[in-house]
């Protein structure tokens, strides 16, 4: 069943035609969300979808984007995980990026710190898969014991998280502002190209969000 786009506001426009104007696709609610003039700012192309603060994933070259707004406590991050990252590597045209969303807890805040200050190294993905892949609740021991694992060195990532602490907390902040604009409503969170697509998707649903926001790009051109 096709979900309703969600209903003006008053005080409140359309978001800009990057994200608006979106029919319901796949039936997993792709929405046209609306937006407060100042919430536009964070809703750009060049925020959205080209941070330059977060490494991407994929194809960094790929003719589409997914965003994917994350806890690295959230179960249901950590389900669709392998689900993602293999419809990405079977396209091969699929640029993946992943935006820390910290929501649960003070312990998710700590992870999302520490993978993005393992940027500064080239270490980010790995970094990330590291953290996705804990099936247990986080302790700092945890998160240092697994990026560790995953190469990080470590006592440069403790230099960078007190030398970058004014970019990574920017970084957060402006995923969070992103989400909260997008009316996302928790974790995991999807765009999709041009679409917006809340919840736990299938690799089928991956596969279809796709090729639907390919058709919509191509419509466009």
């Amino acid at each position: 069943m096709q979900h309703s786009i969600y209903p003006f506001r008053p005080g409140r426009r359309q978001t800009l035609s990057l994200f608006g104007g979106a029919a319901a696709a796949l039936g997993l609610g792709a929405l046209a969300i609306p937006a407060r003039a100042e919430e536009e700012e964070v809703l750009t192309e060049a925020q959205v979808l080209r941070d330059p603060d977060i490494p991407v994933a994929g194809n960094a070259a790929g003719d589409i984007s997914i965003v994917e707004y994350f806890d690295y406590q959230c179960p249901y991050c950590r389900k669709v995980e392998p689900e993602l990252r293999q419809v990405v590597s079977d396209d091969g045209k699929v640029r993946l990026i992943w935006k820390d969303w910290p929501i649960l807890g003070p312990m998710s805040v700590t992870a999302s710190r520490m993978a993005l200050a393992s940027r500064y190294q080239d270490k980010f993905v790995q970094a990330h898969e590291a953290l996705i892949s804990i099936n247990s609740k986080l302790t700092e021991a945890k998160i240092r014991e697994a990026l560790a694992g995953a190469g990080v060195d470590m006592d440069r990532l403790d230099r960078d998280l007190s030398a970058r602490a004014n970019a990574i907390d920017t970084t957060l902040k402006r995923n969070n502002d992103q989400a909260l604009a997008f009316d996302f409503r928790g974790t995991p969170s999807f765009i999709v190209g041009k679409f917006r697509v809340p919840g736990v998707l299938t690799k089928a649903q991956f596969a279809q969000a796709i090729a639907d926001a390919r058709k919509a790009a191509a419509a466009k051109k």
